[in-house]
This record gives C-alpha cells, structure tokens and sequence, in this order.
C-alpha cells in the first residue's frame, strides 16, 4: 500500500529548493504525493507562483489561503491562526502518513502545529541554522522540536538539531537541496536570459534580494536606503532586483524598488518572481550576490561568485570564504563593493569550498525517509542529553 506523504510550500524560492525531491517521490511508485500550495504562491501581488507549480504538472491536493492584505506583524499573526486552522482541516481531509517541510517560515509553523496534534510524523529540511537578525530563528527551532526526522546541510547544523535535545539516529547531514539544484541546472544562454528577462547585462552586474530584518523595529526601510544610496553611485552597474517575501515591512522594500528601477530604467530590472531555471542563470552571469538572502550564503559559492551579506538577517549561518559580511551602513556598505570588485578577492574565488555542497542529497534524502521504520518507531521522543 502506497504511503500518503504531504509536502507543504509558501514561496517560490521555497519551492524550487522542493521541486527534485517532490519530483523524486512523485515518479515512485510507493508514494502518493500530497502538494499543498499555500501563502505567496496564492497572492497576485506576489506572482501567483502556484501556476509554475501547475505548469510543472505537479498536481497541487490543496490551496490554503492564509495571507492578509497587509504586511504588519499583526496581520502575519493573523495569517499564522488562518492557517493553523486551515492545514487541520486539510490534514484531516487528506490524512497524510507523513509530513515534509523545509525551513523557517510563519507559514510553515501553521502546518506543523495541526500536524503535531494530530500525530503526523514530521520531516524538516534546513533545521540547526540559525539567522540572528530574523523572527525565522525561533520559528525554525520550534519546527525542529516538533519534528521526527532531520535533514541537515552541514555537518555543524546537524550538531546543533542534536544540541535541541534530538537523538541522533534521526538527524542526518546531507548538504542542501538548493547547491545539487546547481550542480544539475542546464543554464540559460545568457542572451536568451536577456531576452526573457527584458535586461541587458552590462560589464558589471549584481543580482539584489533584500528582505526584512524582522527581530528588529522599523529598521528595513532605513537599511535598504542605505544600499540604494551605495548603488545610485556605481551609473555603470547592471542590477536585477527580486522583491521581498510577505514579512513584516516587505511592502515598503518593495515600493523603493520600484522607485528606484524607474529613475535608473536603463540599468536595472525588477522581479516578483523569476523562477528557478532564470534565477540561478542570473546568479551564475552576474559579478555578485547583494542583500541579505540565504540564496548568496547556501547556494552563490558553488558558482564561484561573491556575496555582500548586509547587516544581521543571516548572522550565525555557516559561510564560505566569498561572503563579504558588512554593517547596513552606506559606508560600510561602498568599502564591501571595494572589496568585492578588487584584484585579489576575485583572484581567491576559484578557490572557494561551499560547506552546504552534499552528494546526491534529494536521493539521500528518499533513501532515509522511505527505508526510515516509522511503524516501529514511536512519535515519542526522549530528548537527547549532550554530554558537556
């Protein structure tokens, strides 16, 4: 009998790090897979994303509408209740044997609580990381307390699922999705990406992702202004921006984006979404990634580019050598572009080793999940004793 496994998405980044590992479950035959579109991939005003889910003919068994019309922490309190009763009614309908999430965010949160309550085995991806400037922080460690198995991307993330009190029978380091997503992409030829993506790359470019810094008070719009000052001083840079997620103040990121794309319409570009295949191409032609995104930690070192991580979202995270870590002060901010676009960092980027590089990992991933003796095993978890 085919088990019922219920994969969950909110984002469209989200759901490209998923796609081979839903794919992979998806063309087994000991699997019914149960895709749940949620989140952003429902709102129009951040793409309608659950179409390129649907043009990848995945079928979705559900749609949860949860996001308010508004970007205040209220509101995204409001959207976590919304789900949180939402997902039990649709656990309740599709009854799942399995659970499979990956990371830290609000909507993610909404579907571990039911299914916690309602004795579903959960998987986590991405858990032991940790991003000091975000709320994502706590979010992602009450996910992996409420979780019966982990996959971990490095070795060091795995240590600190252990250190939550998790055996370590149940925690397995298998690097990330999103770098094997990489290792495998077929890119675009970068004049056809100029061409669906109505830009034109010139001698410098930067691909842009900024998102809120949630654990701190009205701090985005100050710190993001910080960079764009920095960028309206290099006239000769290509930039491609892709918009903030549905967090608090994401809205106001989004507007100076816009902004700043009309009054610079010749070099720079902006994108709701761009779509996994367009986004790892950009990566991979651009002279760096800008921001505070996971994508420039996890994934932008396998490409051999660098990274101008900016400010605090991803502080504590494991980091290769080409990130360039920088206060979100305009100062601090021009003296990493210094950095960056000088002789000898670009020199040593060649010789970079990315600590979330994993072999085969959405096979390893299977593997322990499908040979993984939930049956024999208990939902009751002793918590595991570090020995200091």
């Amino acid at each position: 009998m085919k088990r019922k496994i219920c994969i969950v998405t909110g984002t469209r980044a989200e759901y490209s790090l998923l796609k081979p590992l839903i794919e992979l479950f998806n063309n087994e035959n000991h699997y019914d897979v149960q895709l749940i579109a949620t989140c952003m991939h429902l709102s129009h005003e951040f793409g309608l994303t659950a179409t390129e889910i649907e043009n990848d003919q995945l079928p979705i068994a559900d749609k949860i509408e949860m996001l308010l019309n508004s970007d205040t922490a209220c509101a995204i309190s409001k959207s976590i209740g919304i789900g949180v009763m939402s997902f039990a009614d649709s656990l309740r309908r599709l009854e799942p044997d399995l659970l499979l999430v990956v990371g830290d965010r609000f909507e993610t949160l909404s579907v571990v609580i039911p299914a916690f309550m309602m004795k579903i085995p959960i998987i986590h991806l991405h858990g032991g990381e940790t991003t000091e400037g975000a709320f994502d922080e706590g979010i992602r460690h009450s996910i992996t307390k409420m979780s019966h198995l982990h996959f971990t991307s490095t070795a060091l993330h795995r240590r600190r699922v252990i250190q939550l009190g998790e055996d370590p029978d149940r925690v397995f380091n298998v690097g990330a999705i999103g770098v094997e997503n990489i290792k495998k992409l077929v890119l675009i030829p970068r004049a056809e990406l100029e061409r669906q993506l109505d830009f034109n790359f010139l001698e410098k470019n930067i691909l842009v992702t900024f998102h809120p810094v949630t654990l701190e008070k009205s701090s985005s719009e100050k710190h993001f202004n910080n960079l764009l000052s920095v960028l309206d001083q290099y006239k000769q840079l290509g930039i491609i921006f892709t918009k903030a997620n549905a967090d608090p103040d994401g809205k106001i990121i989004n507007s100076m984006i816009d902004k700043f794309v009309h009054k610079n319409s010749t070099r720079a570009q902006s994108y709701i979404s761009m779509g996994h295949e367009k986004y790892l191409s950009a990566m991979n032609y651009v002279d760096a990634v800008v921001g505070n995104s996971s994508s420039g930690i996890i994934e932008t070192p396998s490409l051999k580019k660098g990274t101008i991580n900016i400010g605090d979202r991803q502080a504590g995270r494991s980091q290769a050598t080409s990130i360039i870590n920088c206060p979100p002060e305009a100062a601090d901010i021009e003296a990493a572009f210094e950095k960056l676009f000088s002789h000898d960092f670009q020199a040593r980027l060649k010789d970079v080793v990315n600590p979330y590089e994993g072999q085969d990992t959405s096979k390893t991933i299977y593997n322990h999940i499908h040979h993984y003796p939930f049956a024999q095993r208990a939902l009751k978890k002793k918590f595991y004793d570090v020995q200091f």
